[in-house]
C-alpha cells in the first residue's frame, strides 16, 4: 500500500459524510461542500490534499527519528490504533487519555516504570509466596496498567509529535499538546475546532472503514520514514 490517497477511497468509505448539520463548528465551513439530507459534507479534494499533506509532514518527521504518538480511544478505532502502532513500532494510546499525560509526564514514568517492575515481578516468580486473592489483586493491577500505559511504555519522555483520531473528542490531549508545543495531526469532523491542529485532516471521524484506510496510510508514512533512516545508516 502507498500513501498515495485514493479520492475514491475516501468516497467509498464515506469520509465525506460529517455531522449534523446543527452540530456544526463553523470554523470548519472551509472545508464543507454542502448540505445533504440535513448532514454536512466534506469536500474530499480538499481532504485529500490536507490528508496528503499530514502524511508527507509524518513521513517526514519518522525519517528524523522523531517520536510520533498515535492517539484513538473511540470504539470504532481503538482496535485498529492498537495495530497501526504496533506494526509501525510507535507508542499509542487507545484506553482513555489521562489529563497530565503532557503535563505531568513525569507521573506517566512513575506508573510505566510500576508496570514494568510488576511484569518482571510476576515472570520471575515473586508473587508465588503471595495469598491466592493477592495474587489476583496484583494481577487485576498489572492488567489495569497495562491497559492505560501498555502502549506508552517504551516513551522516555514527550513525544514530538501527536496524531489524534477525532480531535473533538480528545479536545483535552490536543489543549496539552498545544501547551507544550507538540505539534499535532488530527482528524477533524464537522463539528471540530481545527485551529488548535497543525495538520488538520477533515473528513468523517466515525466511519470504520474511513477510519481504517487513513490509519493504514498513516503507518505505511511512518514505516517509509524509519526506512529512510535504516537507509542512511547502512
Amino acid at each position: 500500500m502507498s500513501t498515495k490517497v485514493s479520492l475514491q477511497e475516501l468516497l467509498d468509505s464515506g469520509a465525506h459524510f460529517g455531522h449534523q448539520a446543527r452540530r456544526w463548528n463553523p470554523k470548519m465551513a472551509p472545508y464543507l461542500y454542502g448540505v445533504q439530507d440535513g448532514v454536512h459534507v466534506f469536500d474530499l479534494v480538499k481532504t485529500k490534499a490536507a490528508l496528503e499533506q499530514a502524511l508527507e509532514y509524518l513521513k517526514t518527521a519518522a525519517s528524523e527519528g522523531k517520536t510520533i504518538l498515535l492517539l484513538g480511544t473511540k470504539k470504532q478505532a481503538k482496535d485498529k490504533v492498537i495495530e497501526i502502532a504496533v506494526e509501525a513500532g510507535i507508542p499509542y494510546v487507545s484506553e482513555r487519555w489521562l489529563g497530565g499525560t503532557f503535563s505531568n509526564f513525569d507521573q506517566v514514568k512513575k506508573s510505566v516504570k510500576k508496570l514494568a517492575d510488576m511484569k518482571a515481578d510476576l515472570a520471575a516468580g515473586v508473587y508465588t509466596k503471595y495469598t491466592k486473592r493477592e495474587r489476583q489483586l496484583l494481577e487485576i493491577e498489572t492488567t489495569r496498567l497495562e491497559r492505560f500505559f501498555g502502549g506508552v511504555s517504551q516513551l522516555s519522555k514527550l513525544p514530538d509529535v501527536l496524531v489524534v483520531i477525532d480531535t473533538h473528542k480528545e479536545i483535552g490531549a490536543v489543549k496539552e499538546a498545544v501547551a507544550a508545543k507538540i505539534p499535532v495531526v488530527g482528524i477533524v469532523d464537522s463539528n471540530a475546532d481545527p485551529d488548535m491542529i497543525d495538520y488538520p485532516i477533515p473528513m468523517n471521524d466515525d466511519a470504520v472503514k474511513a477510519l481504517s484506510y487513513v490509519l493504514d496510510l498513516i503507518k505505511v508514512a511512518v514505516m517509509d520514514g524509519k526506512k529512510k533512516i535504516k537507509n542512511v545508516k547502512n
